[in-house]
């Protein structure tokens, strides 16, 4: 009976102290803070068209933009948008300016050292939008390996991996934004444009007359929500909302309205 009690009072402890360990950590979860403090603060850079860019007011719309808004609605917060510049978008997440990136960021090895990221909401690639005259002699991504070409892209971008990785010879041009960059094209100053999908799909709708598209991505690129390492219980909160949109049909309403209509357009600056 004692060996017994004393497995017991063992257990007990052992429980105790689990609880106590979980307990703490869902004290310092980034999940409760946003509940105590009524708001979520989500982390992009808008002019990724079109996850996330600005209306003639101003107003960051997109794809991204009607996700978050549905997690906050979730979970019964305000959302707050903060607009950040690309190359500091995960020192703010890490210094605690925003609680989460949702920003058509890929998932990669490299990003994944420093932070953590939920379950892939989309898969694009990468793919090029070449000045109209080379529509002739330009049929496929490959044939711009050369330094007879100059593309270009966005900096900090898996656009810029996959040139370094794909196209070692062309000439690079880096621009600050992704309509710099097609400007260049379209002016005739640059051959191609390298960027994911969807990005280059809506500017080719709007330069059909300028722009020739190689429409077959040459790179396999999964996204996801980026937040910081050490918080299982906003990792599973992501995952299972995720699921759930996926599931009830909302995110293919939302997936149809910003990917395969373009009444959004006239939301958009000229």
């Amino acid at each position: 009976m004692k060996q017994i009690s004393a497995i017991l009072l063992a257990l007990l402890v052992t429980v105790t102290t689990a609880f106590a360990n979980d307990n703490a950590l869902w004290q310092r979860s980034t999940l409760n803070q946003i509940i105590k403090n009524g708001e979520l603060r989500v982390g992009l850079e808008p002019g990724f068209v079109p996850f996330e860019m600005l209306d003639k007011k101003g107003k960051v719309v997109g794809f991204d933009i009607d996700l978050a808004k549905l997690m906050a609605e979730s979970m019964g917060v305000k959302l707050k948008v903060v607009k950040l510049d690309w190359n500091g978008i995960m020192p703010a997440l890490l210094t605690n300016q925003c609680d989460i990136i949702i920003s058509g960021m890929t998932i990669t090895p490299e990003r994944n050292l420093w932070i953590n990221f939920a379950d892939s909401y989309m898969t694009v690639g990468q793919t090029v939008l070449i000045r109209k005259g080379l529509s002739t002699t330009i049929r496929s991504f490959e044939q711009l390996n050369s330094d007879k070409y100059t593309v270009a892209t966005k900096p900090g971008t898996t656009a810029q991996d996959a040139i370094k990785k794909f196209l070692p010879h062309a000439k690079v041009q880096l621009y600050d934004s992704e309509s710099a960059a097609v400007d260049e094209v379209l002016a005739g100053r640059v051959d191609g444009f390298v960027y994911d999908y969807p990005v280059n799909a809506i500017y080719y709708a709007r330069n059909q007359k300028s722009l020739q598209f190689l429409d077959s991505p040459f790179t396999h690129e999964r996204l996801g929500f980026g937040i910081r390492k050490g918080d299982p219980d906003f990792l599973n909160w992501l995952n299972n909302f995720l699921a759930q949109i996926k599931g009830d049909g909302t995110y293919d309403r939302l997936h149809t309205r910003w990917f395969k209509s373009r009444d959004w357009l006239k939301l958009l600056k000229k």
